[in-house]
């Protein structure tokens, strides 16, 4: 017995001893390394949870691509669709109405654009090959005189950056599909979730509040609604912004008699919802085409035009528009736009601006326990807009 006892007394002073030793060592770690070590193990925590999100995400691309744009579509025509439901009119037709004039406005664009490439398509082929000869022949005859193997060279050099980074961008981790078949099926399920969300809207946020545990609903429900009261402010002002950048640059081309001033209006437009980047290519399209086929004075005043409309849009309306609409600041927007289009190329880019602005909105929400203070909805809160108030607590 006694062998028995001095064998635990032994272990105990043992353990005794290393617990000494170890609260020795931890009280000579600074203060300041502890607590880097303490974030320093969550944050490969969290880093790690975010890594597997984006795998599942790219795994499942197919299905989030046309889910995101069905959402942003969804944001994009709500305000025509309430407009409509405040007139009165059955949900259905509201549903109906919006989506066909939506429909025909795509068209209509599209078909302005078509046809005047149509119409002006050789005219503009022939004036861009006589002008980069022209360019060619000042290049080798003016005060550089370049040689032509250099220009070659320079020129294979710059398509191949090019091809480079359009295969970056279109070979994307969350990119649709590489087939027709892709495509096709991710439009149509595109058109089929935002039927739903405008027919159902309510019905679909209560079903994926429910998933929640009890206590949480309250918080889920507030932040989603928070969440996407901003992605609607953030599409409605993307399009007023789009609108202003087309117009200006269109209007501006159509003037100084460049061709294509139709179809570089449109795709400054879509380019627009890319911000602070696609207007901007958009806009180097424009000065191209005024370059080779109305000459560098010309295409001196088109550049003018187009920094101008991006000066407006870089310090009046994204700083006081965006910037009140998705409380992002621009030098997170430009990062966010960048980071999404390494990692999903278009479609990245493109979605990457609202996904920012909706976590940031949520992630301020459920900091604030903004919940504990409930709001009444608004008009555009499409997720209550077929909950009567008595249910929309407990929903």
């Amino acid at each position: 017995m006694s062998g028995t006892d001095d064998k635990h007394r032994n272990g105990f002073f043992d353990a005794l001893r290393a617990r000494t030793v170890s609260t020795e060592v931890s009280q000579t770690v600074p203060r300041g390394l502890k607590i880097a070590t303490a974030y320093a193990w969550r944050f490969l925590v969290l880093a790690a949870a975010i890594a597997v999100l984006v795998w599942i995400v790219i795994q499942l691309r197919l299905l989030i691509i046309p889910l995101l744009a069905a959402i942003l579509i969804t944001a994009l025509v709500w305000p025509l669709f309430s407009w409509l439901l405040q007139r009165r009119l059955p949900r259905w037709l509201a549903l109906i109405l919006t989506l066909l004039l939506t429909i025909a406005v795509v068209v209509g664009l599209l078909w302005i654009a078509i046809w005047q490439i149509t119409q002006d398509a050789a005219s503009v082929r022939d004036r861009t090959v006589q002008g980069i000869a022209q360019f060619r022949d000042y290049l080798i005859e003016g005060p550089l005189h370049l040689t032509g193997g250099q220009i070659d060279d320079a020129v294979r050099q710059a398509f191949g950056i090019l091809q480079e980074q359009a295969q970056l961008l279109l070979s994307g981790a969350l990119a649709i599909g590489s087939t027709l078949g892709h495509v096709a099926t991710g439009i149509l399920l595109t058109l089929f979730i935002l039927i739903c969300t405008l027919a159902d809207g309510g019905g679909i946020w209560r079903w994926t509040v429910r998933l929640f545990p009890v206590r949480a609903r309250s918080a889920v429900d507030g932040a989603g609604r928070a969440g996407w009261r901003t992605v609607i402010t953030y599409a409605r002002t993307q399009l007023l912004v789009a609108t202003i950048d087309a117009i200006g640059i269109g209007v501006g081309a159509a003037l100084l008699g460049v061709p294509l001033a139709a179809p570089i209006g449109v795709l400054v437009f879509l380019g627009a919802f890319v911000p602070f980047v696609g207007a901007v290519l958009t806009g180097a399209l424009a000065v191209f085409l005024a370059l080779v086929y109305n000459g560098p004075w010309i295409a001196l005043w088109m550049l003018v035009i187009v920094l101008g409309v991006q000066q407006l849009e870089g310090h009046v309306l994204q700083p006081l528009l965006m910037g009140s609409a998705v409380k992002v600041h621009p030098l997170a927007v430009v990062l966010a736009v960048a980071g999404g289009a390494m990692v999903a190329g278009i479609a990245g880019a493109v979605f990457a601006v609202p996904l920012a602005a909706f976590v940031n909105v949520v992630w301020l929400y459920l900091s604030r326990r903004g919940w504990e203070q409930p709001v009444d909805p608004g008009p555009d809160d499409l997720i209550w807009s077929t909950v009567p108030r008595r249910r929309r607590m407990t929903a």
